[in-house]
């Protein structure tokens, strides 16, 4: 709540009462083009889409999966290297396979990072694993492409939270650290009001929260999109 562009953010980790796999990704905008846009639920996954769509000028970066499923397991990012890891993982290759192909949006001045979560799903034992990514510029130098991983054994009640900006600026300065570490309650509607209600009012957009029954599968998911 006290930053007004953390600018596009994944928040991954297990219910607080420990049954439930919890997943949430947010965008914002600043500019017309990145503000035109709404969340979209299709088989096997969700995407961006324009809301209104003779106001897109450019989908190069806004248009993409930010979440896919491939067999027990989830895949959630700000681009579209959500494609590149179920591409990989499709072929038996891994999360880290396939961002190690990629690197951060071509979106000077600002560079942006590419974050990236993935969740594997062990219905059988009840439980779960999660990893998180970030490609990032070299302190803002385009040259070099830095590649940061994260993996978290699940604990009750803790959450990792992610996100491309530190803080607003011109250019927007990238997020900087280790995934926060956060807390998280039991339902998909209390991790979407906690999550959409400290978002910066002007500046957010849409967002995802999925939470997964670690007894059975089922999933709970919900959808809030600022334009309607």
């Amino acid at each position: 709540s006290e930053n007004t562009y953390p600018g596009r953010g994944i928040v991954i980790g297990k219910s607080a009462d420990g049954k439930k796999a919890m997943i949430a990704y947010f965008i914002m905008g600043r500019s017309e083009n990145s503000r035109n846009r709404i969340f979209e639920r299709f088989d096997g996954g969700m995407r961006t889409k324009a809301f209104d769509e003779s106001k897109l000028s450019d989908p190069s970066l806004i248009i993409y999966n930010p979440y896919l499923k491939i067999g027990d397991t989830d895949i959630i990012t700000n681009g579209d290297q959500t494609n590149t890891v179920y591409d990989f993982l499709k072929e038996g290759n891994t999360f880290e396979d396939a961002l190690a192909t990629r690197e951060f949006e071509p979106d000077a001045p600002n560079f942006t990072p590419r974050i990236s979560g993935a969740v594997y799903y062990g219905f059988a034992k009840n439980m779960f694993t999660y990893k998180l990514s970030i490609l990032k510029s070299a302190n803002g130098r385009p040259e070099a492409c830095n590649r940061y991983f994260y993996n978290y054994a699940p604990e009750n009640g803790i959450g990792h939270f992610i996100h491309t900006y530190k803080c607003d600026g011109n250019p927007i300065p990238s997020f900087y650290g280790e995934p926060e570490e956060i807390s998280m309650p039991n339902t998909a509607k209390e991790l979407a009001d906690l999550v959409w209600d400290n978002l910066n009012d002007d500046n957010k957009v849409s967002l995802f929260v999925r939470t997964v029954d670690l007894s059975n599968g089922n999933a709970d998911e919900i959808i809030i999109n600022k334009n309607k």
